[in-house]
């Protein structure tokens, strides 16, 4: 097997040990992205809404690094610290997708990196 790091400026660095994506065959695995925003690697200000804009912005910085966009998730996974804001993402994600929509979980979790409430990561079929 063999696999290419994918990297993009546009993205935030990571803040771990792990790569922004890594592509093997025609497949892409993104990292889970969270609403950092790259110039200044700070959660981004605003509401829930402008931070989960900020995760679907990373997470098109690294496609798009990759050689793909957006069109091409096939299986998205959203983590949410309170699931009352399901309806939020699901109304931004409607911004950066059309149908038909990726295969998709939204899991309540008690806590992400950064103290910030929501991350996303995706698998892209190119």
């Amino acid at each position: 097997m063999s696999k290419e790091i994918v990297h993009s400026n546009d993205a935030p660095k990571a803040i771990g040990t792990y790569s922004q994506g890594v592509k093997t065959g025609n497949l892409l695995f993104i990292s889970g992205q969270i609403p950092l925003d790259p110039s200044t690697m700070e959660i981004v200000d605003g509401d829930f809404e402008a931070r989960a804009r900020r995760v679907f912005r990373n997470l098109q910085a690294v496609a798009s690094a990759g050689g793909a966009d957006l069109s091409q998730v096939v299986k998205l996974t959203i983590y949410l610290t309170d699931l009352e804001n399901f309806a939020t993402v699901n109304n931004v994600m409607a911004e950066f997708f059309d149908e038909p929509y990726p295969a998709r979980a939204a899991l309540g979790v008690a806590s992400l990196p950064k103290g910030t409430d929501v991350e996303a990561e995706a698998i892209v079929a190119i």
